[in-house]
C-alpha cells in the first residue's frame, strides 16, 4: 500500500483525537490524525511525523498524519484505514475465488468475506500500533466494537464459517500481538473465548516506510 505526496514534520500537540498541530518548514499546520486511538507513547512533542496531502476538495485540513517515528527509532504507520487496504491487496493474491469487503453478518459489518472452493471465510482486521518491549498489544483504547466483532466471529464458527481475527502489525520488528488486558479486560476475555471457540488468530507483520505499508508474511495461532 503506497502513499503519494508524503511530507515530513515535527509533532507539537494533539488538541483532540481528530487533529494535531505539526511544524512544517517553519510554519504550524493543523492536520487530520488518521487514528482515533490514544497513541500517547507515539505522538509526543518533538516526534518526527509524516503526512500525506490528499488534495480532496472542501477539506478543512490540508494534510493527514499517517506515520510517526517512536523514540526508539522505529517508524509506525498509524493510519487506521491502512490495515484494511493492505489486507485487501494481500487477500486478492492468496487464491480466493471471491473477496468481498464490508460484509454484513449478524448485526455487524465485518471487514472481509472470502470463498475458496467450498469453504466460506469471514475476517475482521485490527491494526496494532501499540508496542511495549518488542510485543504488540491491542487495543490501545477501549473498543466495544472490537469486542462485538469477536463475538460475531465466534457465532460464525458455529455456523460453519472459517473465522479469522487478523492483527496487522503497523511497525517493523514485532511478530506477536497480545490482548491489552489492562486497557480493556472485556476485549481480552472475548479474545480468549474466540480462540477457544476455534476463531483463527492471525498475526500479520509488516514493513513500514514513510510512504508505504507492506505485508511481510502471516503467522497463524
Amino acid at each position: 500500500m503506497q502513499y503519494k505526496n508524503i511530507s515530513r514534520g515535527t509533532f507539537i500537540d494533539r488538541p483532540n483525537r481528530f487533529l494535531a498541530h505539526v511544524e512544517m518548514d517553519g510554519r504550524v499546520e493543523t492536520v487530520h490524525v488518521k487514528n482515533t486511538g490514544r497513541c500517547r507513547e507515539l505522538l509526543v512533542p518533538g516526534a518526527e511525523v509524516f503526512l500525506t496531502e490528499p488534495g480532496t476538495p472542501g477539506r478543512k485540513t490540508r494534510y493527514d498524519l499517517v506515520a510517526v517515528r517512536k523514540g526508539n527509532g522505529i517508524l509506525f504507520n498509524i493510519d487506521s484505514q491502512a490495515p484494511n487496504k493492505v489486507v485487501k491487496e494481500w487477500l486478492e493474491g492468496q487464491g480466493y475465488d471471491k473477496v468481498i469487503s464490508e460484509y454484513t453478518f449478524g448485526s455487524s459489518r465485518l471487514d472481509f468475506y472470502m470463498e475458496k472452493i467450498e469453504e466460506k471465510y469471514l475476517m475482521e482486521v485490527k491494526g496494532c500500533t501499540l508496542e511495549i518491549d518488542g510485543i504488540g498489544y491491542f487495543p490501545d483504547a477501549p473498543t466495544d466494537r472490537g469486542v462485538k466483532h469477536l463475538y460475531e466471529l465466534i457465532r460464525a464458527v458455529r455456523e460453519g464459517y472459517q473465522a479469522i481475527a487478523a492483527f496487522v502489525i503497523q511497525m517493523d520488528g514485532v511478530t506477536e500481538v497480545r490482548p491489552n488486558t489492562a486497557t480493556h479486560p472485556a476485549f481480552a476475555a472475548a479474545y480468549a473465548e474466540a480462540q477457544a471457540a476455534g476463531v483463527q488468530i492471525m498475526m500479520i507483520p509488516c514493513h513500514v516506510e514513510a510512504d508505504k505499508l507492506e505485508i511481510l508474511h502471516q503467522i497463524e495461532n
